[in-house]
């Protein structure tokens, strides 16, 4: 047992699933931690309520507009908390807020550069905004490995594969050849499926956002649980496993779990495999990241092994998930192909949920985007960014020619 410390913590994302549910896991235990940062996008009176709850030093909100309003708010709670707005904002949230661990979990290509900015101040970083390695992964590793950082993955599958790997595995010092000798073969991925993994293909075509948005197992924002639906997600996961685990794309798999019960596992070499279980809810890896490597608790119920009717792995169908087979395919070409798939989905998928697109063009319009601009290698952020721009003005026009 490592001594307990209190961790001052910066939420990027406050009022979303994320953020809701690590300031749940935070509220049982306020001896060991204290919340300096709150940042959110729209929703100004939630983070009002957790700015009165939680009393932090400074307080992010996406516009000056929305700034004005959560000032007035605070002050008309008698409180005393900087407020700020925009990207500079994000940045002085990690900057300014005296925080040593930075919980990650603002949605898409938006987190990417405070989170980039907390890796290279050397912070425990609480990775729940898989895009930050999408986009930029080599650049993103590099940043963490020369700050120092502490790279803990709060996805549930990531989280999974972290307990079942040996320790130390992911290093960064570690070489191949290194990890080589502690006979990881494999790691698989699950994936539940999402709401559509039974439904005739051909009716696939009238899909709602509702529908989408409403998953089986988990409780989600809408942007992620269309990724989920689409298996999209779970492409982005394989390419940020890759970058975390540092192997090869070959020794990463993804199962469909509809039980969503086993959240990832390890295959070594010696036959064994290395699986962790537990409730579908997001408090466990929270709270792992979090507390790590001590244990706290999450305030999630015990698994009841007596109740599973039984536990089901299958192979994806491409047919059925063709962005899952983009996402390997961007994978495998690397470079900006990466940044420029996950650009196209998060404009297909907005576009989606507004009633523009209809749910089976998401995959077209990645699958657009990406022949439009090939791979090539990015040897700065800014070249970086670039094509994220590119790519969302791109499948913007082919949306609105649709």
């Amino acid at each position: 047992m490592h001594d307990l410390i209190t961790r001052k913590l910066c939420i990027l994302g406050s009022t979303g699933s994320i953020g809701v549910n690590t300031l749940d896991v935070i509220r049982a235990h306020p001896d060991q931690f204290k919340v300096t940062a709150l940042t959110a996008g729209r929703q100004i009176e939630r983070l009002a309520e957790q700015c009165l709850e939680f009393k932090p030093k400074i307080a992010v909100v996406h516009s000056a507009a929305d700034a004005k309003t959560l000032q007035e708010l605070l002050e008309g709670k008698g409180l005393s908390i900087a407020v700020h707005h925009g990207e500079a904002g994000l940045m002085s949230a990690v900057t300014e807020s005296e925080c040593d661990t930075v919980m990650a979990a603002i949605v898409g290509a938006a987190g990417l550069l405070p989170t980039l900015r907390a890796a290279e101040l050397g912070k425990r970083v609480l990775l729940a905004n898989k895009e930050s390695l999408v986009m930029s992964g080599d650049i993103f590793m590099n940043a963490a490995i020369q700050g120092g950082a502490e790279l803990l993955p709060i996805d549930s599958e990531h989280n999974a594969i972290f307990q079942c790997l040996p320790p130390h595995f992911t290093n960064p010092k570690h070489t191949i050849r290194m990890k080589e000798r502690l006979g990881v073969e494999e790691i698989w991925l699950t994936a539940s499926g999402g709401p559509f993994r039974n439904t005739p293909i051909d009716q696939l075509a009238n899909i709602t956002p509702d529908q989408a948005c409403a998953h089986p197992n988990w409780v989600m924002g809408r942007k992620i649980s269309v990724d989920s639906a689409t298996m999209m997600n779970k492409g982005l996961e394989v390419i940020e496993a890759h970058w975390l685990f540092g192997l090869p794309l070959e020794q990463i798999k993804v199962l469909i779990h509809p039980e969503s019960v086993v959240h990832s596992m390890v295959r070594y070499r010696d036959g064994s495999v290395m699986a962790q279980l537990g409730q579908p809810d997001m408090r466990t890896p929270i709270a792992f990241g979090l507390a790590w490597p001590n244990r706290i608790d999450a305030g999630v119920a015990p698994l009841d092994l007596t109740q599973l009717s039984g536990l089901h792995f299958t192979e994806p169908d491409l047919q059925r998930f063709p962005c899952l087979g983009l996402a390997f395919a961007a994978a495998k070409q690397g470079g900006t192909s990466p940044t420029v798939l996950n650009a196209a989905n998060e404009i297909a998928v907005a576009a989606f949920l507004e009633g523009r697109l209809p749910y089976l063009k998401i995959a077209q319009a990645v699958e657009f985007a990406l022949n439009q601009l090939p791979g090539q290698k990015a040897g700065s952020l800014d070249e970086v960014l670039a094509v994220d721009r590119e790519a969302r003005l791109r499948t913007s026009d082919w949306i609105a020619r649709q």
